[in-house]
């Protein structure tokens, strides 16, 4: 199944936790939530995992405070690459909860040894939320090699795009091999955010 991952506004978004809320009512698993605020306290990000709905924490990916992840039994923990450089072990997490990280070449989801549920590889398209962040790939030459990544001896995660994905190009992330898409400007940058994720979930199916 095409694999989708919605991830937070970095900043705070007025009455955000009822949007969220619905927002994850509309995320059937194995769709998640992630909820990255890089500049928030833990203290914060705890105050808002609170303000949500318990039955929808499993959904939930934190950017960091892997300890909240383990108190509040979320879904799983995502690594920053400066996270990753600075973990020489695998974070201690209950089981079935996933850890990912992000990429920003091919060669280097070939090279990584920790064994990850998922990966995201960006940008594959032209950031909507970064300006000046510019693709660096080409899906032609990407939908030659993802397959044969994902076929390697040993473990490989499974490689979602991320990086100007929206309802009008999330096909073309489908035939280039992905197993997934990462969401970001295309909901947060829209007036209605509950309709361009309605959007984006109906071009992928």
């Amino acid at each position: 199944m095409f694999r989708l991952v919605l991830l937070t506004a970095s900043t705070a978004v007025p009455d955000e936790p009822r949007l969220l809320a619905d927002l994850l009512a509309l995320l059937t698993p194995p769709h998640r939530l992630h909820l990255r605020k890089p500049d928030w306290s833990e203290g914060q990000v705890e105050a808002l995992i609170r303000a949500l709905p318990s039955q929808t924490w499993p959904q939930l990916v934190l950017h960091a405070h892997p300890r909240l992840v383990r108190r509040y039994r979320l879904g799983g923990l995502h690594l920053t690459g400066r996270q990753r450089a600075a973990t020489q072990r695998r974070p201690a997490l209950l089981p079935g909860q996933s850890l990912s990280t992000s990429f920003h070449t091919l060669a280097e989801i070939s090279r990584c040894r920790r064994r990850y549920d998922y990966v995201f590889l960006s940008p594959i398209f032209d950031s909507i939320s970064k300006t000046g962040y510019a693709s660096n790939f080409d899906l032609a030459d990407l939908e030659a090699v993802l397959p044969a990544l994902a076929t390697r001896p040993g473990h490989r995660p499974a490689v979602l795009a991320l990086g100007g994905i929206a309802a009008q190009n999330i096909g073309l992330v489908q035939q280039a091999g992905f197993a997934g898409a990462a969401v970001l400007g295309a909901v947060w940058q829209h007036a209605d955010p509950v309709a361009a994720w309605q959007a984006v979930a109906v071009a992928s199916r």
